[in-house]
Order: structure tokens, then C-alpha cells, then sequence
């Protein structure tokens, strides 16, 4: 995440995008300006095919505001008049361990787009449950929805007074326990204004000296092993809470780490969709990580439902889903990963309403990358971009979107992560790309490739690391829902990226071959390759058995020396999908459309998966692995 004030100023972003008329990258294909309007027109066609930006009707700086405080309470004004919904209120303990708030029995509604909750009258006496009359402090949650029932945000506010009442300076976001090593952590979080912020741990004092909304403080010089309590200062406030340090690099003490994906939106209303993701489940995975006492929680792609052309709309549905994690991601790190619904797009149509998406530029300011990078704190040790490759039109130019914090490796103990982005520069209307230029879903493409390959020979080399676990959004053999993408596209080789309207040289399952040869033949410890993308639980054995190409195959075959797995968990809440019959069907030893959080218990040497439903609790499966 990138520290620094985040503003976001809908239309007239557009505007100066228009009168600049941003140069358009040399990657992409038949796009011009014209008359202000950006253009899609592939050549030879008469079709123009427009990019008009959309107007979400709710959004981030629409809907993530600072209430105003009155004599009796707080004032909400969302600046819009059209807007009709309820906004429900209540109190936080913010000495619970996991304090969430108790919403009160009455509600109040949104009219013309302005609420009030009445502190004074409704929320004293024996409805004050904080003390709030006598200390004149408080914290108050909110949920906003909308004039359907549909929730939109929920938030928290610290407030003053005892009438007339103040908000104060809150911790809207976090704080989120990062970037955990043996001797280090970063504790990220955002506030509603600025202000000074410091964390106090280890008797000492970290400080980001300047005034900002943004954080991310690091905290250095810690033991291995060791559970510190951390407190976040922030004007007249603090926050208290823990976490706990990695082992030694190389230690063979038995751990575990939680892994799940895809918390998109879910049907059923309420909670399972509070504005592009399932918080209800997700919710119930951040739990169940944390009072299973998993070290970490890695998380792949698919957060949000995303697919947006509006930066401050896709930002919202970011806020949501951390929201759901915060208040067991202050204590545990919860990692994550891209996949295709953190796509931000141009979104080109003609009169008939056909569709031609590409990823969002500038690249460095409005892409997916760079968006996703700024709302979360991952490490920065991946490659820099695909500018450079054999690809590149111009070495001189930026020509690429930056992979800063969405490829990367960490490790933990005797164990490595790897994490790796098959939507990188991704164009969704895979059937344009030709025409369009852009990267399809689940391609690695030359640069990503050639880092991962670099880094397996690196950790292969360290003899701290015994076990490597690869994380990729995409399958490389899907078996229940994507068998028309992911690393197949139904056994066709020929799609692939188009860069400046040229193909490149190798076809996805070339690709997936050189990407499966590097994790089986040129590697003794990648154990598992992590996946989510398709709805559903299954674990897959990958090797020598298994049959991984079309019947009518007629290039090379990769030859594969020994087993691996693939293990598939995106069900974290999106709409589930049922198996399908492909090559590979027998080697896949279990499939299961339940919600499920798997664990990976780790104990030296030796590795058990063990899978629950973090709904209801019930085992999916337990089975060793190594």
C-alpha cells in the first residue's frame, strides 16, 4: 500500500484524462483520440466503439465520509439527494479482543441523502453502554444500506461531548498486521483525517513523523518466536492489540497457515454481499484462522467483485472486504493475492452492445496493479514490470503496469510462498485481445516467468526452506467451472497475449508446460500449487499418471519426474460451480462445493492438509501430503 493521501474525484478525473489525452501505451492496438473520446477501432471497421466512464451511484468518496457533529448527535450528508436508505448505529468496545458494534434497537433513515443519529435522546441512560455520559468519549459503528435493504458500508467514528457532539480522528482501516519476519512487522491502517500516528511495542516508540492518512509503520529489532503487544496511537487515541513474530528461518517447529479465495459477492443477500464481497464468509474464514491459531492467512485473488472502470467504486469494495478481516487481521497476518475480478478497465462499447475491455492507464496511476498495490501491504521483491521483455515496442518508454506487490515471495520457518499474478495487464474480452492487445486470464507472461523461475533455483538452494508452496489465482488444471480459461481454454493453444497487435511465441498450454517444469522438473520442494478461481474445493495429485493435454496433441509433452498437488479453495463465498469431466478427472482425489478454509499443518519434514467448513465447523477432509 502506498502511504499518502488517497483522493479520489469522480468526472473531473476524466475530464483532465480527456484534455490531456493521455498517450496511449504502445502495447495496445487500434485506440485513438477522437474529439475528446477515447476510441476502439480495430482497423478496417467502420464500428467505432466509445469509452464512456461510468457514474456508480455509490462509491468511496461518496459514501466513506466524516460525519458532522450537532447538538444532539451526528450528521450525515452523502450529498445526494436521490439517495434513500437506512443507517443503523450502535456502540463499540474497543477493549474487546475482536470488538465489532452492537447495533441499537432503532434505526435511522436516509433521506434525500441525509441521516442523523440522536446520541442524546435515544443512546443515554440505560442505552449508554459505554460510559459515554460520563467520559464524554466514545466509538460508534454504522451500517449504511440502501432503499432496497442492500448494505453498502459499514464504519466507526470516535466521537466527543456530551451535546454538542464531535467526531474525532478514527482508524477507519486497520490496523492490519503486515510484512511479519522473525525481527520485523509493518502495521498499516488509514484514518479519517490526518494526523500524527506512532505504534508503541517492545517498550519503544515507531513513529511516522509526518502527518498523513495513510500508515504503514515498521516495527524492527524484535526476537523470533515472540508475541508482542502493540499499541496504535493516533491523536488523543490508542488501540491495543498483539502479534506474534516468525521462528528462526530454518526452524522445524510445528506450525500452521490457513489458505483460502474468491470472497466476491455471494448470493442470499445481507451480509454475503456488502457491496462486492461475501463478508459474512469471509468473515468466518478471518475467524476461524485466527481461533484455529494459523500463523497466517494466505488469500488469492477474487476479494471483491470488481470489474469496474471507476477507481473509487472498486476502492469501496476493497474497504468492505478489509473490513470483514479487520478485526482478526489485527492480530494475525492475512496476505493476498490478485485475481481476475480485481480487474479495473476501459470499458469500450458500440450502439449494438458489444464489449471490449483492457486494463486501466496510465498504468502507474490507474491500473488494477497500481490500485491493488495501494490498498494492501505486500512485499516488494517481484520483478518490475514487463518493460524490458522481448516484447517491449520501446525500451525507452513505460509500456507495462507495474507488478510492485502483487508478484512476490515471503517466507515462514522451514517454508516458502511464493505468489505469483495470472492477470497481470489482463484484457477479459479475451476474443478482442487480438484486436485489442492486452494479456489473457491465467497467462504468466515472460518477465513473471522468468523471476519464478530465478527465485525456485534461489529457494532451492537455501537449506532453511524445506517445503515451497506456489499461489496463483488461476488453476493449471481446472476441474469445475473454468475449463473455457484458466491454463486450458478447452485444450485451444492458440490464445495468447497480443502485445503492440503482435502475437507472442508460446500458446497457454506451452505456457502452463514451462510454468509445470519449473515447479515439478527443475524443483525437490514445491509441494503444492495453490489455486482458487473455480468455486469449489478439490485437491488434485499432479504426475506422471496424470493426462494433461488434448487428444489431438501434436506438440511436445512435458515429461513430469514426480508428484505434486494442486489445491484448489475458492470458496470463500462466490457462487459455487460443480465438477466437470476433463483429461485430468481421476487424478482429483476429493471435490466439494461447501465453504472451506484449508489448513496446511506443518511439522519439520512433514505436511497434513486438513480442511473445515469455517461456516459450520464440519471437516471437509484431512489427508498428509508430505
Amino acid at each position: 500500500m502506498k502511504s499518502g493521501l488517497i483522493i479520489i474525484l469522480i468526472g473531473a478525473v476524466f475530464t483532465v484524462f480527456a484534455q490531456n489525452k493521455t498517450e496511449i501505451p504502445d502495447v495496445y492496438s487500434n485506440i485513438h483520440w477522437e474529439d475528446g473520446k477515447l476510441i476502439f477501432q480495430p482497423e478496417g471497421s467502420p464500428d467505432k466503439m466509445i469509452y464512456y466512464p461510468s457514474a456508480p451511484k455509490y462509491h468511496y468518496a461518496k459514501i466513506v465520509i466524516t460525519p458532522e457533529g450537532t447538538g444532539n448527535g451526528l450528521l450525515f450528508d452523502f450529498k445526494d439527494t436521490t439517495f434513500k436508505g437506512t443507517l443503523y448505529y450502535g456502540f463499540i468496545h474497543p477493549e474487546d479482543k475482536y470488538s465489532q458494534p452492537v447495533f441499537f434497537k432503532k434505526s435511522s433513515p436516509i433521506k434525500k441523502g441525509v441521516a442523523e443519529i440522536n446520541i442524546k435522546d435515544k443512546l443515554s441512560g440505560k442505552y449508554d453502554a459505554v460510559g459515554w455520559e460520563s467520559t464524554g468519549k466514545m466509538r460508534m459503528g454504522y451500517r449504511i444500506t440502501d432503499n432496497r435493504g442492500r448494505i453498502i458500508y459499514d464504519g466507526k467514528i470516535n466521537v466527543t461531548g456530551r451535546g454538542p457532539f464531535k467526531p474525532e480522528v478514527t482508524i477507519i482501516s486497520g490496523p492490519f498486521v503486515n510484512l511479519v519476519t522473525e525481527n520485523n512487522a509493518v502495521i498499516s491502517f488509514q484514518t479519517n483525517f490526518e494526523t500524527i500516528a506512532n505504534v508503541i511495542a517492545d517498550g519503544r516508540s515507531f513513529t511516522d513523523k509526518t502527518q498523513s492518512e495513510n500508515f504503514e509503520i515498521k516495527i524492527d529489532a524484535l526476537k523470533p518466536s515472540t508475541e508482542y503487544s502493540y499499541t496504535v496511537k493516533y491523536g488523543d487515541y490508542s488501540d491495543s492489540f498483539s502479534f506474534k513474530t516468525a521462528p528462526k528461518p530454518g526452524s522445524r517447529e510445528p506450525f500452521t497457515f490457513a489458505f483460502a479465495s474468491d470472497s466476491r459477492a455471494g448470493q442470499g443477500g445481507g451480509e454475503r454481499n456488502i457491496y462486492g464481497t461475501n463478508a459474512y464468509i469471509m468473515k468466518r474464514v478471518a475467524a476461524t484462522t485466527a481461533n484455529s491459531k494459523a500463523e497466517f492467512l494466505q488469500f488469492t485473488g477474487d476479494l471483491i467483485s470488481g470489474y469496474s472502470d471507476n477507481k473509487s467504486k472498486q476502492t469501496l469494495e476493497y474497504h468492505n472486504w478489509k473490513n470483514s478481516i479487520e478485526p482478526f487481521a489485527h492480530y494475525v497476518p492475512m496476505n493476498v493475492a490478485m485475481g481476475n475480478h480485481e480487474a479495473l478497465n476501459f470499458f469500450f462499447r458500440n450502439k449494438a452492445g458489444e464489449l471490449v475491455m483492457i486494463d486501466k492507464f496510465p498504468f502507474e496511476t490507474e491500473s488494477a496493479e497500481q490500485l491493488f498495490a495501494q490498498m494492501f501491504v505486500n512485499p516488494l521483491n517481484g520483478p518490475k514490470s514487463e518493460d524490458g521483455s522481448k516484447y517491449d515496442p520501446d525500451p525507452d518508454k513505460t509500456n507495462f503496469p507495474p507488478y510492485d506487490e502483487t508478484v512476490f515471495y515471503y517466507t515462514y520457518a522451514n517454508v516458502a510462498m511464493v505468489v505469483l499474478n495470472s492477470n497481470y495487464f489482463y484484457a477479459p474480452t479475451e476474443n478482442m485481445v487480438p484486436k485489442s492487445g492486452g494479456n489473457i486470464h491465467g497467462y504468466i507472461m515472460d518477465n513473471q516467468l522468468e523471476w519464478f523461475k530465478n527465485t525456485i533455483a534461489k529457494l532451492e538452494k537455501d537449506k532453511n526452506i524445506d517445503h515451497v508452496f506456489v499461489t496463483i489465482h488461476t488453476p493449471a488444471f481446472p476441474n469445475g467451472g473454468h475449463s473455457g480459461d484458466d491454463m486450458w481454454y478447452g485444450g485451444n493453444n492458440t490464445i495468447r497475449p497480443y502485445i503492440a497487435g503482435k502475437p507472442v511465441d508460446k500458446g497457454i498450454i506451452e505456457r502452463r508446460d514451462e510454468f509445470l517444469d519449473i515447479m515439478v522438473n527443475k524443483s525437490s520442494k514445491v509441494i503444492a500449487l495453490l489455486c482458487g478461481d473455480e468455486h469449489n474445493y478439490n485437491r488434485m495429485r499432479i504426475d506422471a499418471e496424470t493426462k494433461i493435454y488434448p487428444d489431438d496433441w501434436d506438440s511436445s509433452r512435458l515429461k513430469i519426474s514426480r508428484t505434486i498437488w494442486q489445491v484448489t479453495n475458492g470458496s470463500a463465498g462466490a457462487p459455487y460451480y460443480g465438477q466437470e469431466k476433463l483429461p485430468w478427472s481421476s487424478s482429483v482425489e476429493i471435490f466439494s462445493t461447501q465453504y472451506a478454509l484449508v489448513f496446511f499443518n506443518i511439522d519439520g519434514k512433514n505436511i497434513e492438509i486438513e480442511v473445515v467448513n469455517p461456516d459450520t465447523g464440519e471437516e471437509v477432509e484431512r489427508a498428509k501430503m508430505r
